[in-house]
Formats: structure tokens, C-alpha cells, sequence
């Protein structure tokens, strides 16, 4: 039986599923108490190959395969960096609807600078990021399909302003978000997180000084120290057992 007490189902624009990545993480959740953490790697079809729903899709069928290995959702930790973060929020938006939702939804969700809102005037470039705010906006119309798919919050969640459906859809134990102070998206992550606390989720933060996109993830390939490039999964590892007890009592099958 597999006995595993942390679950991540992690989606990534960003390189954070190479091995090394995923293995530093896997060290950093067991120095921090948990006993075996295990790390889902979510693989979705990539603009222009494929477009909404098929990602949508491809992360329900992930997160119901890791439900289907661990029977209690509770203990699910949902993660995702970029337009990985973007179907995590989707995903959380969709098991909502679900008559059964609150049997479904994971124990925890940490988004990493999250694309909430695909196409939108406050996504702008700065003199800091490498993101570019038209590019992005071209990809995010390829993903959306149509132009009446850009206001469906399953396709880009900060177009949701209903707020029992956010805390419908809420994380048991809510949600964490990093990000970076120069950041293109940070204007429209603002705007998600303040939504969601005059919604009633629980909502940790980090927002990083001077920081750019992803910057946990940035950091563990360019990064000069070895502290300063696990920083920011330490950050993390963090916040989830400050939500997710490591210390839970394991029983086989849950």
C-alpha cells in the first residue's frame, strides 16, 4: 500500500520538473518533517499544439489520478509556477462545481507567480522581468481559443470576481502565493489575492523585493549560492507545513 504523507501535484511552465529540481525539493520537504513526500509531475500540451480544454483536462485527469493513489485529498498539496499556477486555479475553479466539491478539494495550493488573468492592460512589462507583456498575451489568446473564452474564469481565473465560488473552491487550508515585487503579472496577483481575503480564504503571501518572474524557480539555475538558490523552495517547504502537518498520523491508504 502506498503510504505517502505529503502529495505534490505539480504543474510547471518553468523547469522546476527536472529531476535535480524535483529531487532538491524531495530533500528540502524531508529536512523539514515529512517523512515521504512525493512529487506528481503534471505534463500538459503546450500552445500552439494544444488549446482550452485540453490542458484544463490533462490537470483534472493528473489530480484525479493522484486522489485515486492517496483516497484522501486532504493531504494533496497542489503547486505550479506560471501558467501551471494558471491550472491550478482552474483546476480548484472546476472541482467547485462539483456537487461533491468538498470531498475533492486538495489540503493545500502554492502558486508561483501565477498568469491569473491571461489577457489584461495591467499585465505590463518593467525594466526588471524577461517576461514581455504582448508576447504573453499572444500565447494567452492561443490557449484561450476564442475571444468569449478570455472571460471564462476556467480559462483565465482572475476573470472570476464571484466570491462563494472562490470559497467554494477554496484549499482546506487555502492558498499560498510567491511572487515577484518586478513582475509582469504582479499587478493582476495583487488584485486575486486581495479578492480572495474579501472572500474569506485563507491566503499566505510572499511577495519578494525586487524579484522577478517565478523567482523561486529562477533561482535554483542562477543563483550564486547554494542558499540562495534553494531559498525560495525553503520559503515554500515552509508555508505547506505551516498548512499540512508533517507530523499527521499516516494510515495506510489515505
Amino acid at each position: 500500500m502506498v503510504r505517502l504523507d505529503l502529495p505534490v501535484l505539480s504543474g510547471h511552465d518553468l523547469p522546476l520538473q527536472a529531476a535535480a529540481s524535483q529531487w532538491a525539493w524531495i530533500t528540502i520537504l524531508r529536512e523539514a518533517g515529512w517523512r515521504n513526500p512525493a512529487i506528481f509531475a503534471l505534463e500538459y500540451t503546450l500552445v500552439p499544439d494544444g488549446k482550452y480544454p485540453t490542458q484544463l483536462d490533462q490537470t483534472v485527469a493528473g489530480y484525479d489520478h493522484v486522489c485515486h493513489i492517496i483516497k484522501n485529498p486532504s493531504r494533496i498539496c497542489l503547486a505550479g509556477d506560471s501558467a501551471g499556477a494558471t491550472l491550478q486555479l482552474s483546476l480548484l475553479l472546476h472541482l467547485s462545481k462539483s456537487s461533491h466539491s468538498g470531498k475533492r478539494l486538495p489540503g493545500f495550493a502554492t502558486l508561483i507567480s501565477p498568469w491569473a488573468t491571461l489577457v489584461t492592460p495591467k499585465n505590463r512589462n518593467t525594466p526588471s522581468d524577461y517576461l514581455n507583456a504582448d508576447s504573453l498575451h499572444l500565447y494567452g489568446r492561443q490557449y484561450a481559443g476564442t475571444a468569449t473564452n478570455l472571460k471564462e474564469p476556467l480559462v483565465s481565473p482572475g476573470m472570476c470576481k464571484d466570491r462563494e465560488w472562490w470559497m467554494r473552491a477554496s484549499p482546506l487550508e487555502g492558498f499560498c502565493f510567491m511572487y515577484g515585487s518586478e513582475e509582469v503579472f504582479g499587478p493582476e496577483v495583487r488584485d486575486l489575492i486581495a479578492l480572495l481575503r474579501r472572500s474569506g480564504c485563507a491566503v499566505r503571501v510572499r511577495e519578494e523585493p525586487g524579484q522577478v518572474h517565478a523567482w523561486p524557480v529562477v533561482s535554483l539555475f542562477l543563483a550564486e549560492t547554494q542558499a540562495e538558490r534553494t531559498k525560495g523552495l525553503r520559503d515554500l517547504t515552509k508555508m505547506i507545513s505551516q498548512a499540512i502537518n508533517p507530523e499527521y498520523e499516516l494510515i495506510d491508504g489515505v
